[in-house]
């Protein structure tokens, strides 16, 4: 079974920064894509960001391009999002998901951490 451990999460100003990790362990197989999710209270689960098995391609939520970027770890199966510019809208749970491939939709991820909360004041 393939564990998701987040960390990094916090509570911020404004156009302040974030950058939460996740580490993936456990499982079979070697290498996985991941990615990020996120709740706020009373909304649905959306997509975030993204990252291929390679590192190579990555995908973006409209709403975060230009502010976050992920980026794969020097250890296996670990990732990090970098958030800048950091808005009262980006407050919500930040889930890591890990996956065979880099895809949009939540069904396509077979692992889902426990969250991270992030907090953005205006």
């Amino acid at each position: 079974q393939v564990q998701l451990v987040e960390s990094g999460g916090g509570l911020v100003p404004a156009g302040d920064s974030l950058r939460p990790s996740c580490a993936a362990s456990g499982g079979t197989n070697s290498r996985w894509a991941m990615g990020w999710f996120r709740q706020a209270p009373g909304k649905d689960r959306e997509f975030v960001a993204a990252i291929s098995i390679s590192g190579v391609s990555t995908s973006y939520a409209d709403s975060v391009k230009g502010r976050f970027t992920i980026s794969r770890g020097i250890a296996r199966n670990t990732v990090s999002l970098q958030m800048n510019s950091l808005k009262p809208e980006d407050t919500a749970a930040y889930y890591c998901v890990a996956g065979l491939r880099l895809v949009l939709d939540q069904s396509g991820w077979d692992y889902w951490g426990q969250g991270t909360q992030v907090t953005v004041s205006s």
